[in-house]
């Protein structure tokens, strides 16, 4: 799939200029829908080795196999498809059809629209308390969360903020879900043993925390504020921010690679016209890349490229400096720290966002 492979390949431009190349282009898979219309998020299923694509514009999901390198089906009656996760067991994926303000059970196994659970206004994000066998749904205007039982398919509990909602995650470490708040600017932190808002924590230096992702090991999460235009470092047992890195306007999407120890973002600037015939990219992917598990530069030290610290020994926040070799505007607290953070970002475009120009990407996508 052409639109999940130039997230590879991008996220290789960024990290080849410091460490070796670990991914390479396997295979580019032409998307059979109408072009010019927005995709947005993707899930895996590692089960059955599909890729599922959301195409919000025109309301489809791709399902793409990843053995076959090609589209084996294409799901239709998803208005507005945004938010997809997918439950490991039960070879269900939930979507968040904005279109219709409901939430989609997708079977895979009848390639079919089994159910659609009415909520609140623009769902969005999903994230899957696999132990608890619930999904919580972001509805962002709606300013709540909807616990959907995967057992059941039905919706539990809706949860109420003051807040519009931003981004779900699950720290399978802890067992808390966590939402954004974006216009308090606050995290929220839910038991899902209870469903039950334990606390709502400020984020200091973090306007408009949209986007997120959760490190379970260290108990981080990254959010993305795009009022301040910066990711944010919280520490979720302490519940405060603990480092700050600037980013391009548009930062949208986040993910941690818990494997690697990186944590990359997905913009929505730098969009580029197309040549007839060809395929364009619509959204440049990994403007951020956060890099965890290797030793920071110090004012009196350099970083050996390849050099990473032994499992027992942490940096110093002292020691802590941003990738332009500046200080980071806050440490990362407690004296020591799991793990070293450092960032790149790629140089800022000229061009506008992708909302303030004429839609011209096609719905296949070129590396």
């Amino acid at each position: 799939m052409r639109f999940c492979l130039a997230i590879v390949a991008s996220y290789l431009t960024l990290s080849c200029c410091a460490f070796p190349q670990a991914l390479r282009k396997v295979a580019t898979i032409d998307l059979p829908g109408p072009s010019g219309q927005r995709f947005d998020y993707l899930a895996v299923d590692e089960e059955d080795h599909y890729v599922l694509s959301a195409h919000l514009g025109p309301g489809l999901l791709y399902v793409v196999d990843t053995k076959a390198n090609k589209v084996v089906n294409t799901i239709h009656g998803l208005p507005g498809i945004t938010g997809l996760e997918y439950v490991p067991g039960f070879h269900k994926v939930y979507t968040s059809n904005w279109g219709e303000e409901k939430i989609g059970v997708v079977d895979l196994r009848t390639m079919s629209v089994i159910k659609r659970l009415p909520t609140q206004s623009k769902p969005n994000g999903i994230a899957y308390a696999e132990p608890f066998r619930k999904v919580y749904v972001v509805n962002t205007l709606g300013k709540a969360v909807s616990v959907v039982d995967v057992k059941k398919d039905e919706i539990v509990k809706v949860l109420r903020f003051n807040s519009e909602t931003g981004s779900p995650g699950y720290d399978s470490v802890a067992k808390k879900i966590y939402v954004t708040l974006r216009s308090t600017n606050e995290v929220a932190e839910i038991d899902p043993a209870t469903d039950r808002v334990i606390g709502q924590y400020p984020v200091e230096g973090c306007r408009y925390d949209h986007g997120m992702t959760v490190d379970a090991e260290h108990h981080r999460a990254f959010l993305l504020c795009g009022g301040t235009r910066n990711l944010t470092v919280f520490a979720l047992d302490e519940h405060r921010a603990i480092a700050h890195f600037p980013l391009p306007a548009g930062a949208d999407v986040v993910k941690f690679d818990s494997g690697l120890g990186r944590a990359a973002s997905a913009g929505v600037r730098g969009r580029r016209r197309a040549k007839p015939g060809s395929a364009a990219v619509r959204r440049r992917t990994c403007r951020l890349r956060v890099r965890v598990q290797r030793p920071c530069r110090s004012a009196s030290g350099t970083l050996q490229p390849g050099a990473r610290p032994e499992a027992s020994k942490y940096t110093s926040t002292k020691s802590l400096i941003s990738c332009t070799g500046q200080p980071a505007s806050t440490h990362l607290g407690g004296g020591r720290v799991p793990y070293p953070v450092s960032m790149h970002v790629p140089e800022a475009s000229n061009r506008k966002p992708w909302n303030e120009q004429r839609s011209v990407s096609p719905s296949t996508r070129e590396v």
